[in-house]
């Protein structure tokens, strides 16, 4: 017979008295234990009930409101950004269709030169140290020098090229020459690099400015033929004006020194030949 032992202090739970040998265990025993657990999971539901804070329900929906708020403003971010990546594309697919159409322009004259300002052709002979002959195979920039001899000429540095195929005291030469009087002399044809922009040669027109002091100011006659014949090369090879350069953008040297220094003198200087390339583009319709 098994024996039976209760438990004080809580429901009714008759458990049977294991017996050596017996493994006796009585229905008595298993239908209020089935009971027990179903009160005390009923506490426990309820203290997990009582756990959860009050407007939390409340809550949830607000959150869940503000989170389409959140979606809403980055689609609405996104939108822009896509707006305005296509607009500045646009402009920059028509600038440079734009430009193409001039290039062509010029490539269909007979007279390529038509429109450039009045140049002084010296070319200079072909030697390592000034003019090696390697051909340019496509202009992408145009650079702008100062010459840092105050007071010379454009036939002076031109002329400094020419003597370094004797004396070969430096490789250094530029395609064009500015003078003082506004005057251009031509060292170097444009379809063949010049020693002037370092590692910008291979792709580069260099043009050196005259200047008469220290200050390297390019004075207005200087400055009038730099902006017509930066224009004009920019239209013949399909160059917008953010690919006209100084030598400072290539290496960092203090070069054009006044146009380094002053950097609204440079911006200035390309509003100009900004403004020339769009004169000449209305005269070659």
């Amino acid at each position: 017979m098994g024996c039976y032992t209760v438990i004080v202090g809580q429901p009714l739970c008759v458990q049977p008295l294991k017996t050596k040998g017996t493994g006796f265990q009585g229905k008595e025993a298993r239908i209020p234990m089935t009971r027990q657990r179903r009160a005390t999971g009923s506490r426990n539901s309820a203290r997990r009930t009582a756990s959860v804070p009050r407007g939390y329900r409340q809550r949830r929906p607000q959150r869940k409101k503000q989170k389409r708020k959140e979606n809403y403003i980055w689609l609405a971010v996104g939108c822009l950004v896509l707006l305005l990546l296509l607009f500045t594309g646009g402009r920059l697919v028509l600038k440079s269709l734009q430009a193409e159409k001039t290039a062509r322009a010029y490539l269909d004259m007979e007279d390529p030169l038509r429109g450039a300002p009045p140049l002084d052709v010296e070319l200079l002979t072909v030697n390592p140290y000034s003019r090696p002959g390697t051909p340019l195979e496509e202009v992408k920039y145009v650079a702008i020098h100062y010459t840092a001899n105050p007071g010379s000429t454009a036939k002076n540095n031109r002329d400094y090229f020419e003597g370094l195929k004797d004396n070969h005291s430096n490789e250094v030469s530029s395609h064009f020459v500015v003078g003082l009087e506004g005057e251009i002399v031509q060292c170097i044809p444009t379809n063949e690099i010049s020693y002037a922009t370092n590692s910008r040669n291979v792709d580069t027109l260099s043009i050196e400015c005259c200047h008469l002091d220290e200050t390297g100011k390019f004075n207005e006659a200087t400055y009038q033929s730099l902006v017509e014949l930066t224009a004009y090369l920019c239209n013949r090879f399909g160059l917008d004006i953010d690919h006209v350069i100084r030598h400072y953008d290539v290496t960092g040297k203090n070069c054009p020194k006044y146009y380094v220094e002053h950097p609204e003198a440079w911006e200035q200087l390309k509003k100009d030949i900004s403004a020339e390339m769009e004169a000449k583009r209305k005269e070659l319709e």
